[in-house]
């Protein structure tokens, strides 16, 4: 309350208790006609201290307005982020992250001009106000009744012009929002952009962009000077002239020119709250639009939940299993139907196939990055939706195709996947995945920044930070989405020996189209179209003369024949 009040109470005696004072000596001199300083001694220390004061209570507000803003903003930059992380890999496909950033850190910014608008403007007007109007009725209640009238009648004429406006206030930030996303997603594609020199196009789709956002903010903003302002200027003007004329008429019989000088006086500041009500609403209507927009983002409920109930992590083995899965991407046909699969606890099962059978999504689905509509996935006996996603990702050690990299150092990055990990354990893993093999020749070797999403790295090189990872892990299942696609082959071999080496005693289940990769592997799957049409080893699978070893063929007859002589034979 100190924070809400200090400004208020400071306005009370700046604004009214001063003039008041002030007032008051005017009067003393109309009566008596003696303006000697002896005389008006008192009136100018009161003056004079009305003032301090005023100071004094500001001061304090402030300070503690610094400290509710502060901490408000720390809170929701927390909030925010907590609400962000907390949403599925469904939630980021579907929205832009410069949106999201800007929705997000808005919601915490606009804290401060929230607050110091209730503060400032409202509280230090309406507090004030009822001092006044205490003031203004020991003189004569008609300037009360006059005062307030006018700026009801002022709140009531404008309220549904202002709620007209906010239509033209949601276009706007909205057309702002797509300025915001279009330039993250510019920025984060610009390799594409100039390897398409699409520059050009890409400018007219921001300008185009920006000239929307351009015009809808001129039309809230012309609404506002030209309907709204230009409405409460002749209320105010009319106020003002009707406060002058009660106390001019009422001079000489009631009150003296005391009351002329306070109903003028105070009149003029009363009346300011009608001309910045608009002002006042803007400012408040920006930042609650703005955060609604953020909170907007809360109402859409993960689809991925933990259980109310969850079970503790107990295992019995690491094998995972499929049963009877059912599942649906959103928005396109049945992807699985009655999907049967099992990984032995300790196996390395490959799963091949042509584009589009399913490989990637069931690896999405072990992760529970996507919730199945029926079925069960099942890992060491217990089915993946009755744990926590926090430990049945601690189980779990990925590497997509395109790896996601931060823009920290090779030796951040690789500690991302163990925070508790020791330098010698970091070089290890990266020495595993051949990464040493460029990060020393780096200016800063380990601690080298790579850059926004690694674009200082070669996808090869990703890749291997990425491998790194898996193995700096040390999880008891991984997860190997074409983990070596981008590396040469030279490179793919010696990455594969150490991942390899890191498959020991664990599940793996690895998807590659270059059949390569998983020759060597316990178990080939063959998927096509959601459906497991085949399932073996690399030789069982050439000897059925089926998909598999069509797909060979067509492979063999390119790179294939010349590498397989440097194919580890996994388990053999």
């Amino acid at each position: 309350m100190p924070a809400l009040l200090g400004p208020a109470l400071g306005n009370i005696f700046n604004l009214y208790v001063a003039p008041l004072i002030v007032a008051m000596m005017v009067g003393r001199v109309a009566v008596t006609g003696d303006t000697g300083f002896g005389a008006l001694t008192w009136f100018i220390v009161a003056f004079g201290g009305a003032l301090l004061v005023a100071e004094l209570l500001w001061r304090i507000g402030v300070h503690c307005l610094n400290r509710i803003d502060a901490y408000g903003i720390e809170h929701l930059y927390v909030v925010a982020m907590d609400e962000l992380l907390a949403k599925d890999a469904a939630f980021f496909h579907n929205n832009f992250a410069g949106s999201l950033t800007k929705r997000s850190l808005s919601f915490a910014t606009r804290f401060e001009q929230f607050v110091d608008t209730l503060a400032f403007e409202i509280m230090a007007a309406l507090v004030p106000l009822a001092f006044a109007s205490v003031v203004l009725w020991r003189y004569n209640p008609w300037l009360v009744v006059v005062l307030m009238g006018m700026i009801a009648v002022t709140a009531l004429v404008i309220l549904p012009l202002i709620r007209r406006r906010q239509i033209l206030v949601d276009e706007r930030e909205a057309a702002i929002a797509e300025v915001s996303g279009h330039v993250a997603d510019s920025l984060a594609n610009m390799q594409v952009v100039r390897a398409f020199a699409a520059e050009p196009q890409e400018a007219a789709e921001h300008r185009r962009r920006v000239a929307s956002a351009q015009r809808k903010s001129l039309r809230s903003w012309d609404y506002a000077n030209l309907q709204i302002d230009t409405l409460v200027t002749p209320l105010l003007v009319i106020t003002n002239v009707a406060g002058l004329a009660i106390a001019l008429g009422l001079a000489g019989r009631d009150v003296g020119v005391e009351a002329i000088v306070v109903a003028f006086t105070y009149y003029f500041n009363a009346t300011g709250i009608m001309f910045r009500f608009n002002q006042i609403y803007r400012r408040l209507e920006t930042v609650l639009t703005e955060a609604a927009q953020f909170t907007e983002l809360l109402l859409d409920e993960p689809k991925v939940r933990d259980a109310e109930i969850t079970e503790p992590l107990r295992p019995r083995g690491y094998d995972v299993r499929f049963e009877t899965v059912h599942f649906t991407h959103e928005g396109a046909r049945q992807l699985f139907r009655g999907l049967d699969l099992h990984v032995p606890s300790g196996a390395k099962v490959g799963l091949v196939g042509r584009s589009g059978g399913g490989k990637t999504t069931i690896t999405q689905l072990v992760l529970r990055m996507m919730d199945i509509q029926s079925g069960a996935i099942r890992i060491g006996g217990q089915d993946i939706t009755t744990l926590r996603q926090a430990d049945l990702r601690g189980m779990i050690a990925y590497v997509p195709q395109d790896p996601a990299m931060f823009h920290r150092s090779l030796r951040e990055n690789i500690r991302f996947a163990r925070p508790d990990a020791t330098d010698a354990e970091i070089r290890r893993a990266a020495e595993a995945a051949h990464v040493t093999e460029f990060a020393d020749a780096l200016p800063h070797g380990m601690d080298t920044l790579i850059g926004e999403r690694g674009v200082k790295l070669s996808g090869g090189q990703r890749q291997r930070v990425a491998l790194a990872r898996a193995i700096l892990r040390d999880a008891p299942i991984l997860l190997l989405d074409e983990a070596t696609s981008a590396l040469d082959s030279e490179s793919e071999v010696l990455v594969q020996q150490a991942l390899w080496e890191s498959m020991r005693g664990r599940t793996a289940l690895v998807v590659a189209h270059r059949l390569s990769t998983v020759a060597g592997m316990d178990q080939l799957v063959v998927l096509d179209r959601g459906r497991v049409i085949e399932q073996g080893t690399h030789e069982q699978l050439l000897a059925a003369n089926a998909t598999y070893a069509q797909l060979w063929r067509h492979q063999s007859g390119g790179f294939l024949g010349e590498e397989m002589a440097a194919v580890p034979q996994y388990g053999h």
